[in-house]
């Protein structure tokens, strides 16, 4: 038997690259703000909730009025400028027809990652899509693993993993009490990853369907 069934996936950094559409479009909302930051410097904020990026620039007051004039732009034009990592259609195709089940769980508002999902054609490989709300309930990606496990209907815990590629991917799954495997082509580093001892860190998505369909 497989050490797993069920499987949850990162988006940002694990499926596919939205470094240009998420840092342009942060770039552009600071400099409303009359903010100049260089985009390199913004890669750290792709996976953490929008709020603790800019918390860094803006008095709390004004925090939730950016966010919303980020996703002004990005549901409109950021979430296109983006492209999925080679492998990663072969990789769900590959666990999709052994039977395993797939869930998105990202930090991404929901809505926003079903058209992400459906643009690229990769909708049809998840059994489930969980994301962030805009109220502010769900935000966290341990709230976000705990909506897609109840949105699978409670798989064992112990033969679910999550595959992400940010500290936040493997704290999530410490909390919720299921395994993490951690991707080295995504935004975190090695290090980063590591420390949070995942069953895997992969270097490419063929690693990931080797370990997770081996008998």
């Amino acid at each position: 038997m497989r050490d797993f069934d069920t499987v949850l996936f990162d988006l940002d950094g694990t499926l596919t690259d939205s470094s240009a559409g998420i840092t342009n479009t942060i770039r552009m909302t600071l400099a409303h703000y009359g903010i100049e930051e260089q985009q390199s410097n913004l890669l750290r904020f792709i996976g953490p909730p929008l709020d603790e990026c800019f918390s860094e620039y803006l008095p709390a007051e004004e925090v939730p009025q950016a966010i919303a004039r980020y996703r002004a732009r990005y549901t409109t034009v950021g979430l296109f400028e983006n492209e999925v990592y080679p492998g990663i259609p072969g990789m769900l195709q590959a666990l999709k027809t052994a039977g395993l089940r797939l869930a998105l769980a990202t930090s991404k508002p929901k809505n926003t990652s079903l058209d992400i999902l459906e643009h690229f054609s990769l909708l049809p490989y998840f059994d489930a899509v969980e994301g962030a709300t805009a109220d502010g309930r769900v935000k966290s990606k341990q709230d976000v693993i705990e909506l897609a496990l109840a949105g699978l209907g409670g798989p064992d815990r112990a033969r679910t993993v999550i595959v992400g590629d940010r500290l936040h991917d493997m704290e999530g799954a410490a909390r919720c009490g299921i395994s993490a495997v951690g991707v080295l082509w995504g935004f975190g580093s090695r290090e980063e990853l590591s420390a949070y001892r995942p069953v895997l860190l992969a270097q490419s998505p063929q690693q990931v369907t080797d370990f997770l369909l081996k008998e």
